[in-house]
């Protein structure tokens, strides 16, 4: 009895793992290629997890904290975790962390590229523009397409990196915006670097 006793405590510590947590009923995870080798992107499989800390506040002041559009600019194209999964695995298409990095390193989307909002207009060489005196020119074949994130709904990073890129001339139509950001992606429980 005492056995049966001192399992069932256990089991009352243990994570809740009735029921698998899927990305979509046919995709249990994603890998993708990051510059530290590939990883696995799923959600937590514990049936009992909540999202806690800062992610979990909900009334910031605004400003600095206002719920952003769903189209931070004409032609950008909202998206959301599915769209992110697929281009994650796109060479054509670079996920962009807006964020300054000491957020970045609190943890982002693995495979995501660190590149701070207020750095985002000067480093479109990077996506293959080509500079030019008045900022870039990017409208050649090799133009990758991005796209953007933050820390959610409520961040003004990527919104703003997104509007500063396409007043140096990088193309509206090649910007797509994941606005849950960080704290929908971790809501969602899915896989966050460390």
């Amino acid at each position: 009895m005492r056995n049966l006793f001192v399992a069932s405590l256990m089991l009352a510590g243990a994570p809740a793992l009735a029921d698998p947590v899927n990305i979509r009923p046919d995709m249990m995870s994603v890998t993708v290629e990051t510059a530290s080798g590939p990883v696995e992107i799923k959600r937590i499989q514990d049936n009992d997890n909540q999202i806690t800390g800062e992610w979990a506040q909900t009334s910031r002041p605004c400003p600095d904290f206002c719920i952003q559009p769903i189209v931070p600019a004409p032609g950008v194209t909202p998206i959301g975790e599915l769209e992110i999964l697929q281009f994650l695995q796109d060479p054509n298409v670079v996920v962009i962390d807006g964020r300054i990095t000491r957020d970045f390193k609190t943890g982002a989307i693995p495979g995501a590229v660190n590149v701070p909002y207020t750095e985002a207009a000067d480093r479109l060489g990077e996506l293959g523009c080509e500079p030019d005196f008045e900022g870039f020119v990017c409208d050649g074949h090799g133009v990758k397409s991005v796209a953007l994130y933050c820390n959610g709904p409520w961040c003004g990073q990527s919104p703003a990196a997104a509007r500063r890129m396409i007043e140096a001339g990088f193309p509206a139509e090649k910007i797509y915006y994941y606005r849950g950001g960080m704290q929908s992606w971790r809501m969602l429980g899915l896989t966050v670097t460390e």
